[in-house]
């Protein structure tokens, strides 16, 4: 009896284990070993060549490190807002969750379409400020020539549509911090801002440091917004890939953007860790 007591565990989490090494481990061996080979299947070094040497390439890491450093500070400042509103238990909190999550109900790819029929020429946008008298003809906001309004629209299509899964990553961290901490900061006279910086925040390190590697990683994969609203005006390490397998059919050059992808997401995550750890008394 004892003995199949020791091995439940393991049995439980047998299914799990087989399935990652079935449908993630396996699958990425078999793209670092192409990432590694030519065509003929020699092991090679050309790929990544070819791929550095490539124009897109350095559009592609500039247009993903862009929006990677202005993503994650716009959508953590809205999120602990929008956080905050929902821990605080006000009158018609509840309706304020269901609105801040209903974003997460629309695909990346149906989200960039929406924000596609707000910005082109003739979308709502450009109605709407037409209709208050504050333009003559509509703006072309998803002009090619202009890159800082490209990443712009992305920047707001991106907050709107992946912002509320900070959001409940922190609502989350919030609920899990004793009521007695803030009322007492409350007590001594702490202003809102000054019950964020020295109570909240500190105690929601755990919360931050997974909404931080949960919103890094998806962010450096953007693809489908950014496909959607500016087309190849502007590309990702992403795009570069999905172009790569599936116009030019070169699966080698493909996994080579996959396995730059997967460096610079455990760098990043090596980085969250060492820039936000969490002590030992803050776990939760």
């Amino acid at each position: 009896m004892t003995k199949r007591r020791n091995l439940a565990p393991y049995l439980l989490v047998t299914p799990s284990v087989i399935f990652l090494l079935l449908f993630f481990a396996l699958p990425m061996f078999q793209s670092f070993q192409l990432a590694f080979q030519d065509a003929a299947g020699n092991w090679t070094l050309s790929t990544f060549e070819r791929m550095v040497a490539s124009p897109n390439f350095h559009r592609a890491v500039q247009v993903t490190v862009t929006l990677l450093v202005l993503i994650i500070p716009i959508q953590f400042a809205l999120a602990m807002a929008m956080a905050l509103i929902v821990n605080a238990r006000l009158r018609g909190s509840g309706l304020w969750l269901y609105v801040y999550v209903l974003p997460l109900a629309i695909s990346e790819l149906a989200a960039g379409l929406v924000w596609v029929a707000i910005f082109q020429q003739r979308g709502w946008l450009n109605s709407i400020l037409q209709g208050l008298g504050l333009i003559e003809t509509g703006i072309i906001w998803q002009s090619a020539e202009s890159f800082g309004t490209l990443i712009g629209i992305v920047l707001v299509t991106e907050a709107w549509r992946a912002t509320s899964i900070i959001m409940i990553v922190l609502v989350a961290g919030l609920q899990s911090i004793p009521d007695e901490y803030t009322e007492a900061a409350e007590v001594y006279g702490a202003t809102l801002w000054q019950r964020v910086r020295r109570v909240i925040l500190p105690m929601l390190r755990p919360a931050l440091q997974v909404a931080l590697i949960l919103r890094v990683v998806l962010a450096i994969q953007v693809f489908a917004t950014v496909i959607a609203l500016a087309g190849s005006a502007l590309t990702t390490l992403s795009a570069q890939a999905w172009v790569a397998s599936s116009s030019t059919q070169d699966d080698n050059l493909a996994a080579a953007y996959a396995f730059v992808i997967l460096a610079l997401s455990i760098v990043s995550i090596i980085g969250i860790l060492w820039l936000l750890p969490v002590r030992e008394e803050h776990q939760v």
